[in-house]
């Protein structure tokens, strides 16, 4: 008879245990006393910040960052460096090249001179003044970027097209320049690091500074110190390069593109150390990148087909690729052919452009880049002699 009671008992004890130990929250609070509470604690959160050992670490990564555009500006003038046409894929049919970048260069130039006129922005339609602004920054275009380093690109049918146009194709190749290998990653400047979120309004009240400034700037470096050789630090905008690069020895050659590339991997490290620290947020859906612990509310997000509501971003953890992209390449090795062909591209590695730049100086990359390189990989199917 115990037995028979011993499973009837058994629930009644758990049901007993689970009424015993609830929890039963009271829903008499009063938010209006707990929201200054709230936003105290936000305000004091803000005097732990700038975190004093992080401001070396700061320090360091703008100055990687202003030797790492010298070196790479001085490294163009020797070495050529080619990119896909986007004017050509980005013409619609029936205008030329020409009419579309003039365009593009004459909507860049009224948007600069009537920053000042912001009053007249905010009365433009929200939908016009988006589409103009996805065109003028080109985000949400999908136009090919594709980079290759050397005199002739290659024949590896990658390119994306534009839109409706015919995919994977071979690339139409021009001369490339300084953005096409550093890309420029760009996001608005705060004045404080816990202010209050930037409304789709208030867009045009903020200026936009590259990403790697901003996070330095709030983890207390000062980019306008003559001492860190960045008193310019919008340096995508200026002439870094060296005087006569193109008369500069073989072994000349050599030591800027190891001051280089020692650059770039402190820069990508200190990077690295400072999200630890500093959140930042990029757009799941798009390249938007923002520095703060809460992203913007400006609905600038292009990627049409997984827009949100009224072209919000959608926000995640911003990472070091996001901040500092590597832009893959192909890399062509000593056993490859001259010119890269699309039937073997299974067997060529890629290298981020930095790297291969300066590996065009005569240097050896870092062992960590040999797996993506493919440096002892074969050109092609091997053939076997019967």
């Amino acid at each position: 008879m115990a037995l028979r009671k011993r499973p009837w008992q058994n629930v009644t004890g758990d049901l007993i245990g689970c009424v015993m130990h609830a929890r039963f929250y009271s829903s008499k609070v009063d938010f209006n006393k707990l929201r200054p509470m709230i936003l105290k604690r936000i305000e004091s959160r803000a005097k732990d910040y700038p975190v004093r050992g992080m401001v070396p670490v700061a320090q360091e990564v703008l100055r990687a960052r202003a030797a790492l555009y010298q070196g790479v500006s001085t490294l163009l003038n020797v070495f050529p460096v080619m990119t896909c046409n986007l004017v050509a894929q980005l013409a619609p049919p029936g205008v030329s090249n020409g009419d579309v970048q003039n365009d593009d260069d004459n909507r860049r130039e009224q948007l600069s001179n009537n920053r000042e006129e912001r009053s007249e922005y905010r009365e433009i339609d929200e939908e016009r003044t988006k589409t103009d602004e996805i065109r003028i920054y080109g985000e949400g275009i999908g136009f090919c970027q594709e980079v290759y380093i050397g005199e002739k690109g290659h024949l590896i049918q990658t390119c994306c097209g534009y839109k409706r146009r015919a995919k994977n194709r071979v690339h139409e190749w021009i001369s490339g320049g300084l953005n096409d290998i550093l890309v420029p990653v760009e996001t608005f400047h705060l004045q404080n690091m816990f202010q209050d979120v930037i409304k789709h309004q208030q867009r045009f009240d903020f200026d936009r500074v590259p990403a790697v400034v901003e996070l330095c700037w709030q983890a207390g470096a000062n980019p306008y110190d003559e001492d860190m050789c960045s008193s310019n630090w919008n340096l995508e905008n200026v002439s870094t390069a060296i005087e006569g690069a193109e008369s500069l020895s073989p072994h000349e050659l050599k030591l800027i593109a190891n001051r280089t590339l020692r650059a770039w991997e402190i820069l990508r490290t200190g990077v690295q150390k400072l999200l630890l620290v500093y959140s930042a947020k990029v757009c799941k859906y798009c390249s938007e990148v923002h520095v703060g612990p809460s992203g913007h509310k400006a609905r600038l997000c292009g990627v049409f087909k997984y827009e949100s509501w009224r072209g919000a971003h959608f926000w995640e953890k911003a990472e070091v690729d996001d901040l500092v992209p590597p832009k893959l390449v192909w890399k062509r090795r000593p056993q490859d052919p001259l010119v890269l062909v699309d039937a073997h591209r299974d067997f060529y590695g890629h290298a981020p452009a930095v790297v291969d730049l300066c590996t065009q100086a005569g240097i050896v990359a870092p062992t960590k880049y040999h797996c993506m390189m493919k440096v002892q990989g074969l050109s092609g199917p091997a053939q076997l002699k019967v």
